[in-house]
């Protein structure tokens, strides 16, 4: 078995055992690799145009905001613009600040037909710590994967 169908199966059991409504669930390391092994896979951030410049941006993401800032209205375009900006048969990767908003992007688009939506867990920033801070266990950058400030 290669380690792209290992990643994959991981992850579809990590979604089978939380009962997810989508495909899998990737750690940040995890994802980063199949994007390396899987060249055709996208990332899907969505996080607010506001975060992405602020508190930085993953190479090569498609970026497609869930929902806006400050309103967090949920953007009613969504699935319209996803379908302008990958093929449906596409792998992929939904990533936003911590797991959350990403999950309910790879609900919905799963729930449009595409049928391998994998949520990227602890998304960008990971969760707060005791502190209230983020970025300090768990998350993309933290994982010291790729990234650059807006």
């Amino acid at each position: 078995m290669g380690r792209l169908t290992e990643i994959l199966q991981l992850a579809q059991s990590r979604a089978r055992e939380l009962n997810l409504p989508y495909e899998g669930a990737l750690t940040p390391a995890e994802a980063h690799e199949l994007l390396q092994l899987a060249p055709a896979a996208r990332l899907v951030d969505v996080r607010t145009k506001a975060e992405l410049d602020w508190v930085g941006r993953v190479p090569g993401a498609i970026e497609i905001e869930w929902q806006d800032y400050p309103a967090k209205q949920l953007n009613a375009h969504f699935i319209q613009i996803l379908k302008h900006s990958v093929v449906t048969e596409s792998l992929l990767l939904f990533l936003c600040r911590s797991g959350q908003r990403s999950s309910a992007a790879a609900k919905a688009a799963t729930e449009a037909g595409f049928p391998d939506c994998y949520n990227i867990l602890e998304g960008f920033e990971g969760n707060k710590d005791a502190n209230g801070q983020r970025n300090r266990s768990g998350g993309w950058r933290h994982a010291g994967l790729p990234w650059n400030q807006g």
